[in-house]
């Protein structure tokens, strides 16, 4: 096995067990709830079934990056030990924690001249990027470099796709991602917009959908029309939810009927406290390997 520690934030949304079986590091956000601060800490701070009662009982959460100074002391209790880091930042095109991580690593390299620190833009969110990084994990464990994984990401990374939709829109009026009109007149009618992350790692509304089950259908759909190899795609398959196991259940179920080669296979995960704080209970997120995100 490569000697370098392959690390990410807890935005990827993989769950302690998934994180520590793969042998990945990880760093936490924060989130700040009825005047509290808690470490996004995969659930252990706060049960995530606990997390979304409390918004949909009013609460709200407001989230905070990871500073240039939490990386830095992360980074060097790793480079102490005369091991290389690669390390895989949620999107900078959702949060600013990339350009801390690349402070960081600036200021480190200039400490530690022989070692390599690699900080990836992952262009990604939730099990999206958790997804790029299990890849990653797949190649160290296979014996490749750090350059080689490092690199394998960059070019691979924007055929990750994200495909979400939500039955709540509450949490993304607060947050500014919908009008208050477009929440009201989509509360009343049903609508649950179908999003995804644009090749920009960008959140984008797409289309507009009457009713859940034809959000669930739409998302299928959609992956068939991207997913690598069709209807013989072998890759990885996740699905996170926000407090609706049920749903992101029936999106599986759908995809093992278009994809025969994916049943038992596809991972369900919960959206994490931070990436949570924004979508609010009732989202869905579907992620596989597909063609290039190309707007």
């Amino acid at each position: 096995m490569s000697d370098f520690v392959l690390s990410c934030s807890s935005t990827a949304d993989l769950s302690r067990e998934h994180l520590e079986r793969r042998n990945i590091s990880y760093i936490c956000f924060h989130y700040t709830m009825d005047g509290t601060e808690y470490p996004d800490d995969l659930g252990k701070s706060m049960a995530f079934d606990v997390f979304y009662k409390k918004i949909a009982d009013g609460a709200q959460p407001t989230t905070s990056q990871i500073n240039a100074e939490e990386y830095i002391v992360y980074f060097e209790k790793f480079l102490k030990e005369g091991r290389d880091v690669l390390h895989v930042c949620l999107s900078s095109g959702i949060s600013g924690t990339y350009n801390s991580a690349c402070i960081a690593q600036k200021e480190l390299m200039e400490t530690y001249p022989d070692r390599k620190i690699y900080v990836i833009d992952s262009l990604a969110a939730s099990m999206g990027f958790g997804m790029l990084v299990d890849y990653m994990a797949d190649l160290r464990d296979e014996g490749k470099s750090i350059d080689e994984v490092h690199d394998w990401a960059e070019e691979n990374k924007l055929n990750v796709h994200h495909w979400f939709f939500s039955s709540d829109l509450t949490s993304f009026k607060r947050g500014g991602r919908i009008s208050g009109t477009e929440a009201m007149l989509g509360t009343l009618l049903g609508i649950c917009p179908l999003m995804n992350v644009d090749f920009e790692g960008h959140l984008i509304p797409r289309r507009k959908i009457r009713t859940k089950k034809k959000a669930i259908e739409e998302a299928v759909k959609t992956m068939m029309e991207h997913v690598q190899d069709g209807e013989n795609y072998t890759g990885k398959c996740y699905i996170s939810h926000s407090a609706c196991l049920a749903d992101a259940e029936k999106e599986r179920d759908l995809i093992e009927e278009k994809i025969p080669a994916l049943k038992g296979k596809i991972e369900i995960g919960s959206i994490g406290t931070v990436i949570g704080s924004h979508t609010g209970p009732g989202t869905v997120a579907l992620f596989f390997m597909g063609d290039k995100r190309a707007d």
